[in-house]
């Protein structure tokens, strides 16, 4: 991908908003414990070190699902800050009250399309590191072009990671394991640092998900990489 490719305004959604039932402790905790680990989303930059309360490395995850990864994540490294991305309100709410059952203090929550928070919110050059675990594959082919992993996508990301900051990825489908493999072959923002094809039993630095063990069931192949920034 050449360095001076134009980021294009997405019109297409890489996800659809599911109309998910939010069981009545999911919605207190929406109302109640918001205000303790939510971000509202806006077209600025944050201050993460005021929003944290401290200058720390920080972990986004796009699309945490039910958040009790990202929980497990933030409640074993305590030295570093957590951020989570997710629109759907049921895996926010079942997210939150993990987060008020485990204790933690250094994760925050957004709720809105990762898209635009990465491309207005995040600053530059403010993250570690960025997971993208199992995202929506769009399986029929004429849907290909809603998978979030696309060249303008990475270009994105390359901008919010400092350099040699990590983006971990990992799908549980071949053919977009493979158009991965093509894109990260075609970037020069990114180099290649690891990659892992298993059965479940060897993920790359991450803990199982729930996507992951659904995928294992119907007998799929998992597929992990590891990405630096340059």
């Amino acid at each position: 991908m050449p360095g001076h490719r134009q980021e294009t305004r997405r019109t297409i959604r890489s996800f659809v908003r599911r109309a998910g039932r939010l069981t009545p402790a999911q919605a207190k905790a929406l109302q109640e414990l918001w205000p303790v680990f939510g971000i509202r989303f806006s077209d600025e930059p944050i201050d993460l070190d005021s929003v944290f309360g401290r200058a720390a490395p920080r972990v986004l995850e796009i699309g945490f699902g039910n958040g009790e990864t990202l929980v497990e994540q933030a409640a074993a490294n305590p030295s570093m800050d957590f951020i989570g991305i997710e629109v759907h309100e049921p895996g926010v709410g079942h997210c939150l009250l993990q987060a008020q059952a485990a204790r933690v203090s250094n994760l925050r929550l957004i709720r809105h399309d990762a898209i635009d928070v990465l491309r207005h919110q995040i600053p530059d050059a403010s993250l570690r590191r960025i997971n993208l675990y199992f995202p929506d594959p769009w399986p029929k082919k004429r849907h290909h072009k809603r998978r979030i992993l696309q060249h303008d996508f990475l270009q994105l990301l390359s901008r919010k990671i400092e350099p040699d900051g990590t983006f971990h990825i990992a799908t549980d489908w071949q053919d977009y394991a493979e158009q991965i493999d093509e894109l990260i072959a075609s970037d020069d923002n990114f180099r290649l640092s690891e990659r892992r094809a298993h059965r479940g039993d060897d993920p790359l630095d991450r803990s199982t998900t729930k996507f992951e063990r659904r995928g294992l069931r119907q007998g799929h192949k998992i597929w992990d990489w590891r990405l630096t920034r340059i």
